[in-house]
């Protein structure tokens, strides 16, 4: 490009050329993606070793990767035809737990029957709150089930299924109540 000077004006020489136009090189996109993905990880890693042992007051401040332990157990009375379940729920995390209602489920081959446990004796003791090493215990009575409704001696099967407040499910545990051709 070249600028000629004639008296009074300027005039812009603007010669055409062709150039070949390369797009971006690819490894600066993927060397930027990397960056982008390992920057937050690193900063988890050093939140999750560093960041441990701090505290507020008496409650330990619970860290991004804490998670929340329960084991659950489920005990009958007899092998087959039980008249009382009982529920162990164990905190084994480091954190505390809030039970919501536990659900009850009879199980049939194609059907199911569908129950919130809210306490015992018209005492309704859910949200419950389990903090680390306690154990919860239940004991549920079948009878007060199969008085609601008859069919449910037909149903086999029982599974609980016991969640956080948040909503987070914990694995749900079943027992045989009856013997089958499956069992």
């Amino acid at each position: 490009m070249q600028i000629n000077h004639i008296p009074g004006f300027w005039v812009l020489d603007v010669t055409a050329t062709t150039t070949r136009v390369q797009g971006p090189d690819g490894y600066i996109f993927l060397i930027g993606l990397a960056v982008l993905i390992i920057l937050p990880l690193l900063y988890l890693v050093y939140r999750k070793t560093f960041g441990k042992n701090r505290s507020v007051g008496n409650k330990r401040k619970q860290g991004f990767w804490t998670r929340k332990k329960v084991s659950i157990e489920l005990e009958k009375d007899r092998l087959y035809y039980p008249d009382t379940i009982r529920l162990i729920v164990r905190n084994t995390g480091k954190s505390d737990v809030d039970i919501d209602r536990p659900m009850l489920i009879f199980r049939n081959f194609w059907s199911k029957r569908k129950f919130r446990l809210k306490g015992t004796q018209r005492y309704s003791f859910y949200p419950l709150l389990l903090e680390p090493g306690k154990t919860h215990d239940l004991s549920i009575d079948l009878n007060h089930f199969y008085r609601h409704d008859k069919r449910l001696k037909r149903y086999p099967r029982i599974t609980l299924i016991v969640s956080d407040v948040s909503g987070k499910k914990f694995p749900p545990k079943s027992i045989m109540l009856r013997k089958t051709l499956f069992r």
